[in-house]
């Protein structure tokens, strides 16, 4: 777990206190290599798999996904080794290309650029995460919070709530961006006004989410009206 810092508000009058964002389908397009990796190892243990199988895991912890493959598939592992198993093929992929999600990068900047502090909220472990965070400029996230510093991965809250107390803020003062159902209630859950942008899989309708198409073209402004639209809902 990140340890607790003090986050100074942005100085520009209405925008969020800060922005925690999702890895996976929200920051970069990662789901492909995920998915072909199940594959992959469905093909050398002799089991099936599914497109609506691998979906069903999206947004998951990873633990919980371990025990799903390790139940299809009847494997002698546990799921903590079904898992790194399954982090060594997608770990592969990314370090030859990450695949990032259109205007993310951008959004990122323009947030960076006025002062808006980050979060990474993510169930991936800490070693997949590093070979992309080496793509982005130093501390472009003030705080990270991976699938293996948490106790209860999404859609518990406490991803969300972690990633909050640690920049000392209140979760409520925050925006997640998320792109599945799973996330979506864990930053819901959290007290968290959600940016949805759609991917994989379709995302309920909830409270606390807005939906954008894409966050090509949205910038800090963008993200604060998210956080207003949610507010006047009450």
């Amino acid at each position: 777990m990140t340890e607790p810092t003090t986050t100074v508000v942005p100085e520009q009058a209405g925008l969020p206190a800060a922005v925690l964002w999702d890895m996976d389908g929200t920051l970069v397009d990662t789901e492909p290599y995920w998915i072909a990796t199940e594959y992959a190892m469905a093909e050398k243990y002799g089991g099936t798999w599914s497109q609506e199988q691998a979906l069903s895991l999206v947004g998951n912890d990873l633990l919980s996904s371990g025990r799903v493959l390790k139940e299809a598939w009847d494997l002698p592992q546990s799921p903590a080794e079904v898992v790194e198993e399954l982090l060594d093929g997608v770990v592969a992929r990314v370090e030859e290309s990450v695949p990032w999600q259109p205007g993310a990068p951008e959004l990122l900047a323009a947030l960076r650029e006025a002062g808006v502090p980050c979060a990474l909220v993510t169930m991936s472990y800490e070693r997949f995460v590093a070979p992309i965070l080496r793509h982005l400029p130093p501390e472009t996230f003030r705080v990270i919070v991976t699938g293996d510093k948490v106790e209860q991965g999404k859609p518990h809250p406490e991803p969300y709530l972690t990633a909050a107390a640690s920049l000392g803020l209140e979760p409520q003062d925050c925006v997640a961006i998320e792109d599945s159902n799973t996330g979506a209630k864990s930053a819901e859950a959290a007290g968290c006004a959600v940016l949805v942008v759609e991917n994989h899989v379709p995302v309920l309708e909830g409270p606390g989410r807005v939906f954008r198409p894409t966050l090509v073209g949205l910038g800090p402004a963008d993200v604060a009206a998210v956080r207003d639209e949610v507010a006047a809902r009450g």
